[in-house]
């Protein structure tokens, strides 16, 4: 596995796991997808900003990272597009899609 798999492997285990499931880590992990869909639109931007939050605060092989919603054709699946700058000099930049469907599971590609 190259860097960049490990990296989006590891974003995709940070993603399924929810703020306050590790107790050796509380920050790691994303805001519960249901206790944000009742606040709708505003719920995706808040996960979002939780989706960036824990990438930039656990994932430190990656810097500036960007997360932004991009539109789907299913309105019960969010879609996101997560962009970051590997910290190794010379590095690729990494881009990932990333799907939130029913029950808050998290699929991330990159």
């Amino acid at each position: 596995m190259d860097e960049a798999q490990s990296i989006v492997a590891h974003v995709r285990a940070m993603l399924n796991t929810r703020l306050g499931e590790a107790p050796c880590a509380p920050s790691l992990g994303v805001a519960d997808f249901s206790d944000l869909v009742h606040a709708f639109p505003a719920g995706a931007q808040q996960l979002a900003a939780s989706m960036r939050a824990t990438i930039l605060q656990h994932e430190p092989r990656l810097r500036a990272v960007t997360v932004r919603q991009v539109p789907g054709e299913d309105p019960l699946v969010l879609r996101f597009e997560i962009n970051g700058q590997p910290a190794a000099a010379g590095g690729r930049p990494i881009r990932m899609s990333t799907t939130v469907r029913a029950g808050g599971r998290v699929d991330v590609a990159g």
